[in-house]
């Protein structure tokens, strides 16, 4: 979300603002970026729509809305009774068309040539998305929970129409950005990411392995060129995710090397994170809530 910090001295209260969000977001940004061009300025700016996800509303449905907030729960909102694959592609129209405005704002303003635009997601898709042709959902560590869209737009230093095959995290932005902008991270707290400067200007892929660990029902997973460790409860896999995109072969037994390295690589890292909180809060997709998940129950719900 696009949010000011309050000045000291000053005080802060609620705003009602009449409007449908993904709107009044998309708004609020064009405004920073004229108020940043008029001031000469620079910025940066994390903008976070958050369509498409629950509430499930689309532009015209105010209705719905209302009908939710009924309830006065926060919870509500979480309405695994509302929705569908229409609504789903309204939403994204609109936020598509707020990201259009975002971007022609920058060039109204002479900005867009040497403004950095990401488009990423934090985790992979919801109820409604098409992950194809990958498996799981976001709380989950296959590949359809990992697996998100970044879409970078530099015109100034980045070809257009290029793709690049280097495996990242969204981790990586932090030290990205800071390298673009003539920074490094500081040394007493180095970043986990890496900066994909060179990734962006057309350098060759370097190998990479990536970790994950959630809570809810003790995944963990490890993926080292194409291939991914993972764990869901007592359950462990080993897969090609680029021949197997899908994650359906387990090659744990046909490729026990390749198993224990990724298995004991994990240890390794899970032993120089912070431990798990086992009390805390987690949350993922159960067999009361989506068809497809039968027979899976949450470790735990988030208060």
């Amino acid at each position: 979300m696009i949010s000011a910090a309050p000045t000291c001295g000053t005080t802060t209260a609620p705003v009602a603002e009449p409007g449908y969000l993904t709107d009044l977001i998309g708004q609020h940004a064009v405004g920073m970026i004229g108020a940043y061009a008029r001031a000469d300025r620079p910025f940066f700016i994390s903008l976070h729509f958050n369509a498409p996800h629950f509430p499930w509303e689309g532009p015209d449905d105010e209705a719905e809305s209302r009908r939710i907030a009924k309830s006065h729960s926060p919870g509500e909102a979480l309405d695994f009774d509302g929705g569908s694959q229409k609504t789903f592609a309204g939403m994204v129209t609109r936020m598509d068309f707020q990201v259009g405005q975002v971007l022609q704002a920058l060039k109204t303003h002479g900005l867009d040539r040497d403004t950095i635009v990401i488009f990423t997601s934090d985790n992979g898709g919801e109820r409604y998305s098409d992950t194809w042709p990958f498996t799981g959902k976001k709380t989950e560590l296959l590949e359809g929970g990992l697996r998100i869209p970044a879409i970078v737009r530099w015109p100034g230093r980045v070809k257009p129409g290029t793709v690049s095959e280097q495996v990242m995290i969204s981790m990586d932005w932090l030290p990205t950005l800071l390298e673009a902008g003539g920074g490094a991270p500081d040394p007493a707290y180095p970043s986990d990411g890496r900066s994909l400067i060179g990734a962006l200007q057309g350098a060759a892929s370097t190998p990479r392995t990536l970790f994950w660990r959630y809570l809810n029902l003790d995944q963990e997973a490890c993926r080292d060129g194409d291939f991914k460790y993972l764990k869901i409860l007592a359950n462990t896999f080993l897969f090609n995710v680029v021949e197997d995109p899908l994650e359906r072969a387990n090659l744990k037994e046909r490729e026990p090397e390749i198993y224990q390295r990724l298995a004991a690589e994990f240890r390794v890292w899970d032993a120089q994170m912070l431990p798990l909180d086992k009390t805390s809060g987690t949350w993922g997709f159960s067999g009361a809530q989506t068809a497809d998940h039968f027979g899976v129950n949450s470790n735990r719900v988030v208060d």
